[in-house]
């Protein structure tokens, strides 16, 4: 099979030649920086032999992007306006591996989201991809790999918004200025579809991504019925319009507990759902029993026992064996890789998994 083949099969719970490998999300420089000193080499994660996936998802973002502006260096912090118009205060010397501050959003009015809107979310997919962006698509397209278009940290409802407000204006907004929100709402959504529409006009995708991350360890940053109010038919009219184009699958992005979110997505017609936290108390196992077949599962692995090392790896992989064998799942880790796991045990984890997905 090709690997978009299999990525169909495995959304349809059909006959594999073998399981969907994808490539472990990565993540942090400290990471990467241990493995390089501990005997990574350049090449070694291109030969773990994961299937090939475009996923990209740069194509919603604002454009242009705000200019990046320093404000302040004080030695060790650095205070700057990102690309998103965010104000942010973060370490200067480690700002890949440390929480940003964030100071003041784009958006506190009406007059301030209509503006960013109009000079900075219009459907312009030639502007965000550059070049003979046509000849990109259709060159995208015609490799064997699974074609994922993610609309990433601009492709949602709640998500979008916080960056535009930050999380406790935006929540307070639910409340004090419900129509503000909605104006967002409907304007995100026209972007999107507008967005991908013309993408759409050139090429067939595999399978588009909507994110949020909206949810933290003990549950979602909102409750479930403001979600179902506000967010719901919104998500349904894009849902609506790309299956409507003929994109088959719609999957959907957040981190933390959201158990109490997934009746709202799979109403909204969602079909695959990651990257299942472990540590924020999700289970797959879980989630598959109540849902039966119709969600689809992405991660789900725990990352903790890649420290602990082999035998702690073997428990957790054992663990996601019966959705391996009932389809409509793909294993991963259920996030970055954090820097306390050593290149010898994620090169136990790999080699651990292509047995289990039938690649050795």
């Amino acid at each position: 099979m090709q690997d978009y083949e299999r990525f169909h099969a495995t959304m349809r719970y059909a006959a594999l030649d073998r399981k969907v490998f994808a490539k472990p999300w990565l993540g942090f420089p400290e990471t990467m920086e241990r493995w390089e000193r501990e005997g990574m080499r350049p090449g070694d994660i291109e030969a773990w032999g994961t299937d090939s996936w475009h996923w990209i998802g740069h194509w919603f973002f604002p454009h242009p992007p705000f200019e990046h502006e320093v404000l302040e260096d004080d030695g060790r912090h650095i205070t700057y306006v990102n690309h998103e118009g965010i104000l942010m205060r973060e370490l200067k010397d480690n700002p890949m591996g440390s929480m940003p501050q964030f100071l003041r959003f784009p958006v506190e009015t009406s007059a301030d989201f209509r503006i960013f809107a109009k000079e900075r979310l219009q459907p312009d997919v030639g502007a965000r991809i550059g070049g003979d962006w046509v000849k990109t698509l259709k060159d995208l397209r015609a490799q064997p790999a699974t074609f994922f278009c993610i609309a990433d940290r601009w492709g949602g409802f709640f998500g979008p918004l916080r960056n535009l407000m930050g999380v406790e204006n935006l929540c307070m907004a639910f409340y004090t200025d419900p129509a503000l929100v909605e104006e967002m709402m409907d304007t995100i959504a026209d972007f999107i579809i507008a967005q991908v529409g013309e993408i759409l006009d050139h090429v067939e995708l595999d399978c588009f991504g909507l994110w949020e991350d909206m949810a933290f360890n003990h549950g979602p940053l909102i409750g479930p019925e403001l979600v179902r109010q506000y967010m719901l038919p919104r998500y349904k009219r894009v849902v609506e319009y790309v299956k409507g184009r003929g994109v088959p699958w719609v999957c959907l992005d957040s981190d933390g507990k959201v158990d109490d979110l997934i009746p709202i997505w799979v109403d909204a017609g969602i079909d695959l759902l990651y990257p299942f936290e472990v540590a924020a108390g999700m289970d797959v196992a879980a989630v598959r029993k109540e849902y039966g077949k119709d969600l689809r599962l992405y991660g789900g692995l725990d990352k903790r026992p890649l420290v602990e090392g082999p035998e702690a790896i073997d428990r957790e992989i054992d663990c996601i064996r019966p959705l391996l064998e009932e389809g409509g799942y793909i294993p991963n880790i259920d996030h970055s890789v954090p820097p306390d796991v050593s290149w010898a045990h994620m090169c136990y984890y790999v080699e651990k998994m292509r047995q289990v997905l039938g690649i050795d």
